[in-house]
């Protein structure tokens, strides 16, 4: 017959056996049948077509992935959360991810003041996170966890400037830009800079608060006396067609220039005909005559009811390709190990062009130029990267 002392010391060790049985099959998710990446996407709120686009393009690639088998022979699920557009609220979501959902990667956001708020969440905790789409510098160069699907504005402003004088002949501009965001202030920076050693003249600079004003009159009042040839509109879609609704009411008969900030349908119905003869950088056209755009294009209209994707909607995809091929590389659904083969992705065929990583983790990619004609967008032309 055991003693009193044997039978506490079992009942100890058996106790410490259940414990451990039951903190194995906590993290087990990314151990024995699945992968689980996680995603911030803003949902809801003022730039909502971009997460709404950005998650169907994650999705579509991530059913493709799966039929296929997966990756290292497990399935592989993405955990999204809604940052509602909210700067605050992406930063909770990528904790919530990383220390409860325990995530191996991250991808998101498409807003670069929102990827701004993710990275250092990502970047404490190892955990790499591949932005789809924003394209402000400082993006990654909040750590060497943190990538990004697409070019950056450096590149993206001097593509527009460019355009805008040696394309369109153009020499005296106007910059109207969102005091308040990382994106258009940053866009704003590499277009003046890209201008002014080109020989161009920046007239006049005006700002606005983004997802506050509505009323732009007053700046377009001003631009219009400074006589401009064309005015450089650094902000997003939520903007852009009401400032050109109001530049044409005012007589202001000039074309604006933006970035990929624009790139959504709500351009088109805000700013209607007043938009038209506009041009601005974008990631991809679904127009443009290649094989993987035409691939991609017809097989989103089938998983969504004949709708037309939109970048964002190509990058979720590229991004979400690109994060399975990096595991796949890695041959490890481990946080360090996928780090490493994203910073080694050399020549990835993405939809939205091949995407090799630099040395700042930033994706060498081409523009693509769009023309806004007949109330749609057209694909103008493409600048390659240097």
């Amino acid at each position: 017959m055991r003693s009193h002392s044997s039978w506490r010391w079992l009942a100890l060790f058996l106790s410490t056996v259940v414990i451990a049985g039951f903190g194995c099959k906590k993290d087990s998710a990314n151990n024995a049948t699945q992968i689980v990446i996680g995603q911030v996407a803003s949902k809801q709120g003022d730039t909502a077509t971009f997460g709404v686009s950005s998650d169907e393009g994650v999705q579509l690639a991530l059913e493709e992935l799966n039929a296929a088998g997966g990756v290292l022979g497990k399935t592989i699920v993405v955990k999204t959360e809604d940052d509602r557009s909210q700067s605050d609220e992406a930063k909770t979501a990528a904790n919530k991810l990383i220390t409860q959902d325990k995530v191996v990667a991250l991808i998101g956001e498409i807003a670069s003041s929102r990827s701004i708020a993710m990275a250092p969440e990502a970047q404490a905790a190892g955990v790499p996170m591949l932005s789809p789409g924003s394209t402000n510098p400082k993006v990654t160069e909040l750590g060497d966890c943190i990538f990004r699907a697409c070019f950056i504005d450096p590149f993206q402003g001097e593509a527009m400037a460019r355009f805008a004088m040696e394309d369109l002949k153009l020499k005296k501009f106007a910059i109207l830009f969102p005091v308040n965001s990382d994106y258009g202030v940053g866009l704003r920076n590499f277009v003046t800079d890209t201008v002014k050693k080109g020989g161009g003249e920046i007239v006049a600079v005006e700002s606005y608060e983004e997802k506050k004003d509505r009323d732009f009159r007053s700046q377009l009042t001003k631009i219009k006396a400074a006589n401009p040839e064309a005015i450089f509109m650094t902000g997003y879609y939520t903007e852009a067609g009401l400032v050109a609704k109001q530049a044409k009411e005012l007589g202001l008969n000039i074309p604006m220039i933006g970035g990929d900030g624009w790139d959504s349908d709500i351009t088109l119905t805000v700013g209607g005909s007043a938009i038209n003869g506009s041009y601005f950088t974008n990631h991809y056209a679904p127009d443009e005559d290649r094989p993987e755009v035409k691939k991609f294009v017809d097989a989103y209209k089938k998983k969504y009811g004949g709708k037309v994707p939109d970048a964002m909607a190509v990058l979720g995809y590229d991004a979400m390709k690109l994060m399975a091929d990096a595991i796949k590389r890695a041959n490890s659904a481990e946080p360090k190990k996928i780090r490493e083969a994203l910073a080694a992705t050399k020549d990835f065929p993405g939809v939205a062009g091949a995407i090799t990583m630099d040395a700042s983790r930033n994706a060498k990619k081409a523009i693509v130029i769009i023309k806004i004609e007949d109330g749609k967008f057209k694909y103008h032309s493409k600048v390659e990267p240097k």
